[in-house]
């Protein structure tokens, strides 16, 4: 008997798949949940290119933000490039754009200059940043010598996330986005890069936490109030220190 009603419930099971929630097809986020209509009206166009550097775990990542900037930019100002190392026989043109004079890495090393201080001696410059979190940024940057020979900057700023609905390593980090756009508003002079890029984030923040999402503050911010509710290991400590004296964790 109970081996026919096991039957029966298989039978009822509909052959077809699910029906899917529409996707938009340019953010291909489920159509309720789509923030393109907070994109600039227009793509902006600078005369600097954003590479991006992107490790294959952000690709899986539902709320990332690389999308937000690639389709807020013109087609060729925002060339993005999945891998743990860097360049690979499929990334096209890739090592010739990473042996330009004009090239630039947003990254903390010793000798990296405040991004303000560039000359603007060249008409454009190619903008590399690593997309991932510090310790994926820090195994790609070592496994990527051609990147230890180009230009270093570093971006100072006293901006705070507005990626709320996620929690950060400690309270300067900032998300890809956000690291681009204020990098290129500095590196061009010009504020609307940060002004315009940043709206799709702030509606899907604004989306989410309408919808269940909660405000979450920095790891930095839970330790120091006594309020993270795990235990600080070893890593999670180095990643603090490091955090609290270079740039910010992009995400």
């Amino acid at each position: 008997m109970e081996e026919l009603e096991a039957w029966d419930d298989l039978s009822n099971i509909p052959a077809d798949p699910p029906v899917m929630r529409k996707l938009c097809a340019d953010c291909r986020r489920p159509a309720v949940v789509c923030w393109c209509s907070a994109l600039p009206p227009e793509k902006l166009n600078p005369r600097s290119t954003v590479i991006l550097l992107q490790h294959p775990a952000e690709e899986k990542r539902c709320l990332r933000t690389a999308p937000m900037l690639q389709l807020g930019l013109a087609s060729n100002k925002c060339l993005i490039f999945k891998g743990k190392k860097f360049p690979q026989p499929r990334h096209k043109d890739l090592e010739i754009l990473l042996t330009q004079p004009n090239t630039l890495l947003l990254y903390p090393s010793k000798t990296a200059i405040d991004i303000r201080a560039m000359e603007n001696d060249t008409d454009s410059y190619n903008l590399v940043l690593i997309d991932g979190t510090w310790p994926q940024a820090k195994a790609i940057y070592a496994s990527s010598p051609i990147l230890h020979n180009i230009k270093q900057v570093k971006l100072l700023t006293s901006n705070t996330s507005s990626y709320i609905i996620r929690t950060q390593p400690t309270e300067g980090c900032l998300s890809t986005l956000e690291t681009a756009a204020e990098a290129l508003s500095q590196l061009e002079r010009d504020p609307k890069y940060t002004e315009l890029l940043l709206q799709p984030l702030h509606t899907l923040c604004k989306y989410q936490l309408e919808n269940g999402a909660v405000t979450h503050q920095s790891k930095e911010f839970l330790i120091k109030t006594r309020t993270y509710p795990k235990l600080i290991g070893k890593r999670l400590s180095k990643l603090l220190r490091s955090t609290q004296e270079e740039l910010p964790d992009q995400t």
